[in-house]
């Protein structure tokens, strides 16, 4: 079994955790937040800044951490970092904290490296930690862990984790030439992550978007043979359009977090079928770290 597909299993484990922890840093309501990441990370970091902000507990903002504006006022910066190795994640950091003395916190699955002295808070989620370059339980209880922060966490979320650890796959997707992921509100970040799963562990020509966004342009790809993905309640009608065009629709009752977990599922079965190893994804490393000027 490659390291991906053991640490994708794992993941109901790794929520229950998450939902136990009470760490200090994490944003307060009422505070102006930026949450900063890269790939994956910033992809948590717009799902959790859709969910704080419509949940009334203050603005937040989601940014690449290359973008990120650090001459902006926020109360707190909080960083999402696996590998805590991150050149963008730290340099955003290291600016915030030098022009605007804001409070800074990092998520990280690895206290034993420079996000620990870049951030005034560290949050510990080396349980979480992972083997694999392609990035799946780290992301997951990332989110686990903010949302349970927000109240916004059902109780059953670990055991609908365990749920899509072991239901089947859609049907006809492991042979599918292309996928659209289209999420609402916080699950658009979900669509991105699973669009970016499929990339990384398979090659996989995958796209991602808003779900309304689908009919000012990519229905024009969906076909059959193609499978249109949405992650939470699709928009009305919108199911309709899309089963018009020939392509398949997958749609779950499962927490929009859960069924994350089916789509990384896919990129692995994907990566199988087609002779790849998803636990050396093509150009890619476990950290980014750049060369300093």
């Amino acid at each position: 079994m490659s390291h991906v597909a053991a640490e994708i299993a794992t993941q109901p484990e790794c929520w229950s955790q998450a939902l136990e922890l009470k760490p200090e840093g994490l944003p307060e309501p009422g505070e102006r937040v930026a949450v900063v990441g890269c790939g994956t990370s910033l992809y948590i970091a717009q799902a959790y800044a859709a969910l704080r902000e419509d949940a009334g507990l203050g603005e937040t903002d989601a940014f690449a951490a290359s973008a990120f504006p650090a001459a902006r006022r926020y109360d707190r910066v909080l960083a999402i970092t696996r590998s805590g190795t991150t050149t963008e994640v730290l340099d955003a950091l290291r600016r915030t904290r030098q022009t605007s003395g804001t409070a800074t916190t990092a998520i990280t699955g690895d206290l034993d490296t420079p996000v620990a002295t870049a951030a005034g808070t560290v949050v510990d989620l080396s349980f979480a930690d992972e083997k694999s370059v392609v990035q799946t339980r780290f992301a997951t209880t990332t989110l686990t862990l903010l949302r349970g922060h927000l109240a916004l966490a059902a109780a059953d979320l670990p055991d609908q984790a365990r749920r899509a650890v072991e239901e089947e796959l859609p049907e006809g997707a492991v042979a599918a030439e292309q996928f659209t992921f289209l999420g609402t509100g916080w699950t658009v970040g979900l669509a991105h992550e699973a669009a970016l799963k499929l990339r990384e562990a398979s090659g996989s020509w995958t796209e991602s978007y808003p779900a309304m966004e689908y009919r000012h342009g990519p229905v024009s790809i969906s076909a059959p043979g193609r499978v249109v993905w949405f992650f939470g309640e699709p928009p009305a009608g919108l199911v309709d359009q899309v089963r018009a065009t020939g392509a398949t629709v997958v749609r779950s009752g499962l927490d929009p977090l859960a069924e994350l977990i089916r789509a990384q599922r896919l990129a692995v079965a994907l990566a199988g079928a087609r002779g790849l190893d998803p636990d050396r994804p093509r150009n890619l490393t476990r950290s980014i770290i750049l060369a300093q000027p």
